[in-house]
């Protein structure tokens, strides 16, 4: 799946993209861990893996990233 990075604190490796359809989604240090990267910059397109789905059960969105990682083409 493609987003696009939107924030990220160097101290923590924690941020949020975004889905394209504008919903922001949250990431952990351990998801930008894995993706190798060492730092991301607001406005790059990335590529993520999720666990979970958007929109489940009581419209609140379970998604999960669990890397995070630069778009190649």
């Amino acid at each position: 799946m493609q987003a696009t990075a939107y924030t990220y604190d160097p101290e923590t490796r924690s941020g949020q993209v975004l889905l394209d359809d504008g919903t922001p989604v949250p990431f952990d240090a351990p998801a930008f861990d894995k993706g190798g990267l060492r730092l991301l910059r607001p406005g790059q397109r990335v590529r993520i893996e999720v666990e979970g789905e958007a929109g489940s059960e009581g419209g609140k969105d379970d998604l999960r990233i669990t890397l995070v990682t630069l778009q190649t083409f």
